[in-house]
């Protein structure tokens, strides 16, 4: 057990008894802030294909699983998934076609949970309550909500078209359905400094979250975020390797109780990657992180 934050991983075994692994799918829906419903062009950052390996994918969910499970299975015969609707806003195709590629990744064989990633926007009353009945007598059902910042003037800037309301509301409305529910934030986002970043930690706090999802800001090759870099229409301070191990040790101390922490760093593919370029598996930032916690804790006794 890790003596400094419960990791998402000991939340899983502990919510289905077991080591689980998710299998990424693509629903083939598009975002609220890219079909012109909301606006054009998606988060300014945003890059699907930098860290969902099925974006794009035109097989249907079962197919996708099922491939995925190839991958696993002959070194993990007995392993247990959590089906994983990650790419775009998934919930954003409409209640009925959503809630069919729901239980089409139900009736995969092997698939023991699903875990449903969508906008805070994007979660109607009619595919909440459906959802509160798979995860009530079916198999569990996770939410992960893109948070990405609890300001406001930074989500305008980067273009989510939501509200930090909104993702209070649709978390609130998810944890009361009885779901389980999780929230992604990214730090080093335009404009913001330290202070409004942790302040965003201190909004997860005040959420009835059980897990959060944290990463670092990554320019990456196509984005509007990198031609606005490159032109000079937008300044971004990017974190060094150092200065965001000790960021993150003070975001681990505070971080209340009861809150799994996911994971600290996002990996792109390095050809996609522009900055920061570290150099760094997610399992090596987090081996230099346990090593500095543990450095600032015997420093204390």
């Amino acid at each position: 057990m890790n003596p400094f934050y419960e990791e998402y991983g000991d939340y899983l075994k502990e919510r289905f008894g077991r080591k689980m692994q998710k299998l990424t799918v693509d629903t083939g829906a598009s975002c609220p802030n890219r079909d012109g419903t909301l606006g054009r062009g998606g988060c300014v950052y945003c890059c699907n294909e930098a860290f969902s390996p099925m974006a794009g994918s035109r097989e249907s969910v079962a197919a996708q699983l099922e491939r995925g499970k190839g991958f696993f299975a002959r070194k993990y015969p007995s392993m247990r998934y959590l089906a994983y609707f990650q790419s775009h806003t998934s919930t954003n195709a409409g209640a009925d076609v959503f809630l069919q590629q729901v239980r089409q990744a139900m009736d995969v064989s092997g698939v023991a949970g699903i875990v449903v990633g969508t906008r805070p926007d994007c979660m109607p009353d009619d595919v909440l309550s459906e959802l509160a009945h798979i995860n009530r007598g079916h198999m569990p059902v996770l939410v992960e909500y893109g948070m990405e910042s609890a300001c406001d003037a930074t989500l305008l800037r980067i273009n989510r078209c939501h509200t930090h309301a909104d993702t209070v509301d649709a978390v609130r409305r998810t944890a009361g359905a009885g779901i389980d529910c999780g929230v992604h934030l990214i730090f080093g986002l335009p404009g913001e400094d330290e202070a409004v970043m942790l302040a965003a930690v201190d909004a997860v706090n005040a959420m009835p979250v059980r897990f959060v999802k944290f990463h670092q800001l990554q320019i990456l090759r196509g984005t509007a975020l990198a031609r606005n870099v490159e032109q000079g229409r937008e300044s971004v301070r990017l974190f060094g390797l150092e200065e965001y191990v000790e960021f993150c040790c003070r975001v681990v101390g505070r971080v209340r109780a009861g809150i799994a922490i996911d994971r600290f760093t996002a990996q792109a593919p390095a050809s996609m990657v522009i900055a920061p370029r570290w150099g760094l598996k997610n399992h090596e930032f987090r081996a230099l992180l346990h090593r500095r916690l543990t450095e600032l804790a015997n420093s204390r006794s």
